[in-house]
């Protein structure tokens, strides 16, 4: 990968901002046990789900980089 074309990373959105409710569609994904089981243990200290959690994350990553 040549200088143009790396990617700058930003910080991830906090839990907190995980845990927000937009119009959402079904799909099925398989993610790594150390994934789920860390947001279902973040999850459950912010008391939502922890679908949602990683729901906000992928749209926080889309909106970031839509544009590139």
């Amino acid at each position: 990968m040549s200088n143009s074309d790396e990617i700058k990373l930003q910080p991830l959105p906090s839990p907190e901002e995980l845990a927000s409710n937009d119009e959402t569609i079904k799909v099925t994904i398989s993610l790594s046990r150390k994934t789920v089981d860390f947001f279902k243990l973040i999850a459950s200290s912010h008391k939502t789900p922890y679908q949602k959690m990683i729901r906000r994350l992928l749209d926080e990553y889309v909106d970031r980089h839509k544009n590139l």
